[in-house]
C-alpha cells in the first residue's frame, strides 16, 4: 500500500462519519480514528525486517465545505485568493536542487500545470503542480521545512 492509497483513505474514512476504521492486510496495518475535532491515523507495515511506524499527529478537521480532494481550495467565501495545500506529507523545496532558482516567487504569473515546488517524501521529489492560473502573491513556507498533508503552500490571486 502506498502512500497515495493511505491518503485516500483517510479522506474517505473522515468523509463516511465513521469513527474509527481498522485495516489489516499482509504486510500492512492501518487504524484511523476520526472525531468531531480531531483525526488520527496509525500505520504501522511489518515486513519480514523492521520498518519505521508513520504517525500522523492529532489535527484539527478541515472545514467540510472545502473540497479536500484537490489540493486548491478557496481559503474562505471573501477571500479572492486560491491557497495551493499540499497534497502530501514530506520536506518542502522551492527549487530542483540547491543551485537552481526557484520555482515561483511572489509575483510570479503562474498556469495549470506549471510545478511550483517539490515536495521530498520517503526519498522521492515529488513535483507540485498547480492547478490554477494567476498570480502568486504569498509563499507561505519557509525552504527546506517539513509540511503536513493538506497545509497551505501558497496563495494565488486567480484573476
Amino acid at each position: 500500500m502506498d502512500l497515495k492509497e493511505i491518503q485516500n483513505l483517510i479522506k474517505f474514512v473522515a468523509k463516511s462519519g465513521a469513527s474509527e476504521v481498522k485495516l489489516e492486510m499482509d504486510d500492512v496495518k492501518i487504524t484511523i480514528r476520526t472525531g468531531s475535532e480531531t483525526e488520527t491515523t496509525y500505520v504501522q507495515q511489518m515486513p519480514m525486517q523492521a520498518a519505521p511506524v508513520i504517525q500522523q499527529q492529532p489535527q484539527v478537521a478541515a472545514a467540510p465545505a472545502a473540497d479536500a480532494s484537490t489540493p486548491a481550495a478557496v481559503t474562505s467565501e471573501d477571500s479572492k485568493y486560491v491557497t495551493i495545500k499540499s497534497p502530501i506529507i514530506g520536506t518542502f523545496y522551492r527549487k530542483s536542487a540547491p543551485d537552481k532558482p526557484v520555482f515561483v516567487e511572489v509575483g510570479t504569473e503562474i498556469k495549470e500545470g506549471d510545478v511550483l515546488c517539490v515536495i521530498e517524501a520517503m526519498k522521492l521529489f515529488n513535483e507540485i503542480e498547480s492547478e490554477v492560473s494567476g498570480k502568486i502573491v504569498k509563499v507561505l513556507v519557509d525552504d527546506s521545512s517539513p509540511v503536513e498533508f493538506d497545509q497551505p503552500l501558497f496563495l494565488v490571486d486567480p484573476s
